[in-house]
């Protein structure tokens, strides 16, 4: 699939948006520490994929559910329910991408974290090779 085909998460609806944030706050705690420029760049990332609609005390609850949910339900059960809220496969890269981008925010994807984007690819079947030339592309 090509960038151009790639949909816009702007033209994505709520629901869908809210999967995407909730990628994305997956992606923050994959390696137990959220650190401050991941939640820098997770508050910044969510702010304009919402055009800011999502921000602030707001923001702060957002967060705060879709980490109680992670905690509760446990990764591959908040995984499994990405995948029935994304199915069409580009909506899932565009996920994947986010991901990305959030655990590469501070320089350093550690194992934890390459090891939680392994396991997006896999849930989200998404080709693992497609997954790496992702993480390559968005890590330059």
């Amino acid at each position: 699939m090509s960038p151009e085909s790639t949909p816009s998460a702007r033209n994505f609806d709520e629901p869908k948006l809210e999967a995407l944030i909730e990628m994305m706050v997956l992606a923050a705690d994959s390696d137990g520490d959220l650190g401050d420029e991941e939640r820098k760049h997770l508050c910044a990332s969510i702010e304009s994929l919402t055009d800011m609609h999502a921000s602030g005390d707001k923001l702060e609850r957002l967060v705060s559910r879709l980490t109680a949910d992670l905690k509760a339900s446990g990764r591959p059960k908040r995984l499994a329910s990405l995948k029935a809220r994304l199915v069409d496969p580009a909506e899932r890269k565009v996920a994947l991408s986010l991901a990305i981008q959030v655990v590469a925010s501070d320089g350093i994807i550690r194992t934890s974290e390459r090891e939680l984007l392994l396991e997006v690819a896999e849930a989200l079947e998404i080709d693992r090779d497609e997954a790496a030339d992702l993480v390559k592309k968005l890590t330059r």
